[in-house]
C-alpha cells in the first residue's frame, strides 16, 4: 500500500503540472487583456508642432524649416574665437551704449553711468541655423537664428544726487534674428566693404538685475516693463530696415585694380643710431604702400650694425599711381618684446615715372609733419656742423609776403639737469627765393658775434 501511494501521488503531481502548463499556454496565446495596447510605430510627420514640441522641446531650425542650412562648423568656430570676440564684442557695445547714457543720463539727472565690469562670459551664442539669400545685387545677405544663454557680467556704478548705486547684469538671454549684409563685394580681401545688420523682428531679451545685491526683477510688473522697453529701444535702432553700418574697406578704393608693379631695391642705410643698450642696433627695413596697410614686405634683419647693407629686391603691387606712396620704416629688431622705431620716410609714386628706374637718398624722420620737433637731428661738440637735411613746406599761394626763420641751439646737459642756449638766428625773406627760383647763401646769425649759416632755399611748383 506505501509504494502504491507513492505511485499514485507521483503521477498526480505530474499528470497535475502538464495540466497546469497547458492551461497557462492557452490564456497567454489566445485571450486579450484590457489593460494592454498594441505599440503603434508613426512617423515625424503625422505630428502637429505642439506634439513635436512636447517630444523634442529643442528642434533646431534645420530640421523644422528647409530654408535653413546647418551650421555646426561656426558654432565650433565661435566657441574656439570667443575669447576675443568677447573683447571685441564689449568695446563696440560700450561705444554704442555711450550715447544712449549721455541722453538718459541728463534726461533723469544722472551725475554719472560708468562700467566696472563688462564681460559676456565664457559660453558663446549657437547658431540653430543660417538662411542665405542669392540676389542680383553685388552683396550678400545672411539670417542667422541665434540663441544665447550665457555667464554674462555687467556691473555699471549709477551716480545721482551725492549717492552711489551698483547694478548688475546676470543671467542673460537672448534669441533673436538678425540680417546680416555684406556689400558691396569687392576684390579685395576681406572681399566686402561695408557690414549692414539689422533685425527682422523684436530680440527676446531675458535677464536678471541686481541693485545692491537684490533681484530686483522679482517687483511685480517691473520684469515686463523693463523687458518691453529694452525691446523697443533696440527695435528703434536696428529694427529692419534700420541698420548698424560697419565699415570695412573704403568702396571707392576697395574697387580699384591693380594698373602695375613697382620695383624696390634696398641698398644700404648709414649712420644709424644705437639702439641697443649692450650693443649697436640690429635694423631691418618694411615697406608698404599707402592704403594697403595689410600688404608688407621686410628685408633681413643686420645684427649688430649701424651701416647695414641690404641689396634685396621687392615687387609691390600699384593699384593707384596719382594717390599712393611708398613707406619706408626702419625698425631695430628686438628679441624680446617690440621691435623699436628708428625713422620712416615716403616717396609718393607720381614722383616717378614709368620704366625709368630713379635712384633715392632718404632722412628717417620720427613723423611725415615737417614741423615736428622730433625730425630735428642734434648733431654733438661740433663747432662747424653740416645737417644737409631737407624739408619740404606746401603752400597754396606764393608766399611774397612771407618770411622764414630759422634758429639755432645749443644743448647742454650735466648730470640730471638739461638745458637748451640760442646760438643766435636769421630771418630769410621768400621773396627773394620766389623770384630767382633757387638761392644759396651764408647768412650772420642775429645775436651772434661770428656765428654764420649757410642755407640753400629753392622754390617748386610741382
Amino acid at each position: 500500500m506505501g509504494f502504491l501511494g507513492f505511485l499514485l501521488g507521483f503521477f498526480g503531481f505530474g499528470s497535475g503540472v502538464v495540466i497546469g502548463l497547458v492551461i497557462g499556454y492557452y490564456l497567454f496565446i489566445y485571450l486579450q487583456f484590457d489593460d494592454h495596447k498594441d505599440v503603434k510605430i508613426r512617423p515625424f510627420v503625422e505630428f502637429d508642432s505642439k506634439t513635436l514640441e512636447r517630444m523634442l522641446p529643442e528642434i533646431p531650425l534645420w530640421v523644422k524649416n528647409p530654408d535653413y542650412d546647418r551650421v555646426d562648423w561656426m558654432n565650433q568656430f565661435l566657441l574656439m574665437m570667443w575669447p576675443n570676440l568677447n573683447t571685441a564684442i564689449c568695446r563696440m557695445a560700450k561705444e554704442i551704449a555711450k550715447p544712449i547714457i549721455d541722453e538718459n543720463t541728463q534726461k533723469y539727472k544722472l551725475e554719472s553711468v560708468e562700467f566696472k565690469t563688462f564681460t559676456l562670459g565664457s559660453l558663446p551664442p549657437t547658431i540653430q541655423g543660417m538662411k542665405v539669400y542669392i540676389t542680383d545685387e553685388n552683396q550678400l545677405i545672411m539670417e542667422p537664428f541665434l540663441k544665447w544663454a550665457g555667464n554674462a557680467n555687467v556691473t555699471a556704478i549709477v551716480k545721482a544726487f551725492g549717492l552711489k548705486a551698483t547694478v548688475q547684469v546676470v543671467d542673460l538671454q537672448i534669441f533673436a534674428s538678425p540680417r546680416i549684409t555684406l556689400k558691396p563685394l569687392v576684390p579685395n580681401f576681406p572681399c566686402f566693404a561695408n557690414i549692414f545688420v539689422s533685425l527682422m523682428e523684436k530680440p527676446h531679451v531675458d535677464f536678471g538685475l541686481k541693485l545692491f545685491g537684490a533681484d530686483i526683477m522679482s517687483i511685480p510688473g517691473l520684469y515686463r516693463f523693463i523687458q518691453e522697453t529694452i525691446k523697443s529701444q533696440v527695435a528703434s535702432l536696428y529694427l529692419w530696415p534700420r541698420t548698424l553700418d560697419v565699415q570695412i574697406l573704403d568702396p571707392s578704393k576697395a574697387r580699384k585694380k591693380p594698373v602695375g608693379i613697382l620695383h624696390v631695391k634696398v641698398l644700404r642705410a648709414q649712420q644709424l643710431r644705437r639702439k641697443d643698450f649692450m650693443g649697436k642696433s640690429d635694423p631691418y627695413v618694411k615697406l608698404k604702400l599707402t592704403e594697403d596697410k595689410h600688404l608688407s614686405k621686410k628685408t633681413s634683419v643686420k645684427k649688430n650694425n649701424l651701416n647695414p647693407e641690404w641689396n634685396e629686391e621687392f615687387k609691390l603691387v600699384v593699384k593707384d599711381p596719382g594717390t599712393q606712396a611708398l613707406e619706408l620704416d626702419v625698425y631695430d629688431w628686438e628679441q624680446v618684446g617690440q621691435h623699436e622705431k628708428m625713422g620712416m620716410n615716403l616717396i609718393p609714386l607720381r614722383d616717378l615715372v614709368p620704366d625709368k628706374p630713379r635712384f633715392f637718398t632718404l632722412d628717417l624722420l620720427k613723423t611725415m609733419d615737417p614741423n615736428d620737433p622730433q625730425n630735428q637731428k642734434h648733431i654733438k661738440k661740433n663747432r662747424n656742423p653740416r645737417w644737409e637735411e631737407e624739408f619740404q613746406f606746401e603752400c597754396e599761394e606764393p608766399p611774397l609776403n612771407d618770411k622764414i626763420r630759422v634758429e639755432v641751439h645749443s644743448k647742454r646737459s650735466t648730470i640730471g639737469i638739461h638745458s637748451e642756449e640760442s646760438l643766435g638766428y636769421v630771418v630769410i625773406s621768400l621773396a627773394d627765393v620766389i623770384s630767382n627760383r633757387r638761392i644759396n647763401e651764408k647768412y650772420h646769425l642775429i645775436d651772434s658775434k661770428r656765428g654764420r649759416i649757410q642755407i640753400e632755399l629753392e622754390w617748386r611748383t610741382s
